[in-house]
């Protein structure tokens, strides 16, 4: 790709979609946030391990935007520590409420994942990878996209922590590596280093870009809010 073909793909700005997390813990909140990410996001995820009350439908009922519900376990950086059952019972209700996405670990109990996605109905199925610790091997995060890809999944993502810069070209280098494959993906690195994977990720082609309401709402670490990525996307037009 030349310069000229490059510059214009940053400008298309359907390239670019931000998909602010809901990590409230009072359902009341919760359905403000909601409200509030309906007029700034292009997705909006619904931490469901954050909330001490669940109320889905009417969650999801005040959606004008694509939701994505997640449960997230306390090994891959959430809040749910309970019956594994359970918690994706939560991710069944959501396919049965219509959500437009559920996010499932794929590390998740081979039986039960295999459950959740053979009665996805229209919910499309995000699996995802996280590593708080580092980034592994560029080598095992391609056998992950394969392992995905073979399990049905509709849209892979993968997210690890970066130690050192070079960790954001490895995270990178996935998404067109998963392209060839015609698999949509997420993938971006976590830390005050994997700020400027967050950045440009959209711009290679990954399916969208996590971004809070405001700083004290991000999901993980080094999550830019949903300002500071869109003014970053702006001045690189």
């Amino acid at each position: 790709m030349g310069f000229g073909s490059m510059r214009q793909s940053w400008k298309d700005k359907k390239m670019k979609k931000v998909c602010i997390p809901i990590i409230e813990t009072d359902p009341r909140k919760a359905l403000r946030a909601v409200e509030k990410a309906n007029r700034l996001a292009d997705l909006i995820e619904l931490r469901v391990d954050y909330l001490r009350e669940q109320n889905l439908e009417l969650l999801l009922n005040k959606r004008k935007k694509p939701f994505i519900v997640t449960n997230r376990r306390k090994e891959e950086g959430g809040r749910y520590t309970g019956d594994e059952k359970r918690r994706l019972d939560v991710l069944k209700e959501a396919i049965d409420l219509g959500a437009e996405y559920i996010d499932v670990e794929i590390e998740t109990e081979k039986p039960l994942l295999q459950e959740l996605i053979l009665n996805r109905k229209r919910t499309q199925i995000v699996l995802s990878f996280h590593d708080f610790e580092g980034t592994p091997s560029l080598k095992e995060l391609k056998s992950f996209i394969d392992r995905t890809t073979q399990v049905g999944a509709n849209i892979v993502k993968i997210v690890t922590f970066a130690r050192i810069w070079e960790d954001n070209l490895e995270v990178l280098s996935l998404i067109p590596y998963a392209k060839e494959k015609k698999q949509r993906i997420v993938a971006f690195c976590m830390g005050e280093k994997g700020k400027v994977s967050r950045v440009f990720a959209p711009f290679m082609g990954a399916a969208w870009a996590y971004a809070s309401l405001d700083k004290r709402r991000a999901s993980a670490p080094g999550q830019l809010t949903v300002f500071e990525l869109r003014e970053i996307w702006e001045r690189l037009r």
